[in-house]
């Protein structure tokens, strides 16, 4: 597994990588997602479809690992309980990031010039 909301963070730029945390279950058992490469370039477009991308990834997974875990294909439940945590939390984050986004663009509509 990876660190997948906090990747998007690399497109930044070399300061902003964070290795992933390792160790939690057996990570050899799920088949990771076909990742997609976008040509957005850089700046915010790109940190932003960088972002999405590793969001619908992170939800891509926990599928998986709760469907294999459903038929039987994996052993080890802390595994898929990971998985679903991690997407959990990736898009509980999402949600903040655009509440606070949403906020500060009302915020500045409602300034007088």
């Amino acid at each position: 597994m990876s660190a997948l909301p906090i990747g998007a963070l690399a497109s930044l730029g070399s300061d902003f990588s964070i290795a992933p945390v390792g160790g939690l279950g057996s990570a050899g058992t799920l088949a990771p997602a076909a990742t997609t490469t976008s040509s957005a370039g850089g700046g915010f477009a790109g940190a932003l479809t960088s972002a999405i991308d590793a969001l619908q990834q992170t939800q891509t997974t926990a599928n998986t690992a709760a469907a294999q875990l459903a038929s039987g294909q994996l052993t080890d439940p802390t595994t898929a309980v990971t998985a679903v945590e991690n997407a959990q939390l990736a898009m509980e984050l999402a949600s903040q990031v655009t509440t606070k986004a949403v906020s500060a663009i009302q915020q500045m509509f409602q300034m007088q010039v």
